[in-house]
């Protein structure tokens, strides 16, 4: 018997309450950053004539890898995210989901992403997909981050690579213009998590885990923060040099890497909590303006 409305209604909810939890682990607005940037790797590559479909799952693949990822560190992280108030509202540190189901669950999203990869792009984009992913999930999550106050900066190449991933998936080869976008994001990284870190200082210090403000303290952090930005707006322009873009991305670069200068060097000179979080909130809108500016000076060309 056809199910009516008012069961469908109700079933919904029901429905959505179970796949909230597994939803919550793949941490889907990182993701969905992580696609934009792959997506300008790929707008930004040599055309090879292939069609809108392969580019989109080419993309849905490494998105979904990157969720597996991200579940996995859910799983690794889950007794020290029960520590820390800004994470222990999270699926496995509240035990809603248990372990087994979240690796299962992981490990099927890397597989789709994996055949997604072979079919609709290339072995070399599979390949780095996959190992972004044991960068990140084993090699950060597992030791670095539990291990060094480097973790982000060391870590931060498997989250920085989607630029070249996107672009690999087009040419099936590497070249130098992505890499500079991963070197854009991998400068990026550690004002952005370190920001976050002096906001949330108690919190690692709580969880054990050794972020820069809690084994340098916070003004030592807050010179680095200053450093990595100067440093990322130089890196910044090099896609204009080499003329890879133009001067759309150039002018709205220049403006973009003035206020981040700006809100990092009052931090440093003015520190609160607030301005911190300010820091860390503006980073996620620098590299998403920064990124669409790439592809929309692209288009203009």
């Amino acid at each position: 018997m056809a199910m009516s409305v008012h069961q469908l209604g109700s079933a919904l909810p029901d429905f959505y309450a179970g796949i909230k939890p597994y939803l919550a682990i793949t941490k889907a607005k990182v993701v969905m950053m992580l696609v934009l940037t792959a997506w300008v790797g790929l707008a930004l590559a040599p055309d090879t004539g292939r069609t809108l479909v392969q580019q989109l799952m080419s993309l849905l693949s490494i998105g979904l890898i990157s969720a597996a990822a991200a579940a996995v560190n859910h799983v690794v992280d889950r007794n020290r995210d029960s520590k820390m108030a800004r994470t222990r509202h999270r699926p496995l540190a509240r035990q809603q989901l248990c372990v087994s189901k979240a690796l299962l669950f992981a490990a099927c999203l890397a597989i789709i992403g994996t055949t997604g990869l072979l079919v609709f792009s290339n072995w070399l984009c599979t390949v780095l997909t996959l190992l972004a992913l044991l960068g990140y999930a084993v090699v950060y999550t597992m030791f670095l981050k539990h291990m060094t106050p480097q973790n982000i900066v060391i870590g931060g190449l498997a989250g920085a690579l989607p630029p070249l991933l996107g672009w690999v998936s087009e040419t099936g080869s590497m070249a130098a213009e992505p890499w500079l976008l991963v070197m854009i994001i991998f400068a990026w990284t550690p004002p952005h998590f370190w920001a976050l870190a002096i906001a949330r200082e108690a919190d690692y210090a709580r969880a054990g885990t050794p972020m820069l403000p809690v084994t340098h303290g916070i003004q030592f952090t807050k010179l680095c923060i200053v450093v990595y930005t100067l440093l990322l707006s130089v890196t910044c322009v090099l896609p204009y040099l080499i003329g890879m873009v133009g001067y759309v991305y150039l002018a709205t670069a220049s403006v973009l890497n003035g206020l981040f200068i700006f809100l990092v060097v009052r931090l440093y000179i003015h520190h609160t909590g607030q301005q911190a979080m300010g820091v860390f909130r503006f980073s996620i809108w620098y590299l998403l303006l920064l990124f669409v500016s790439l592809f929309v000076d692209r288009a203009l060309i």
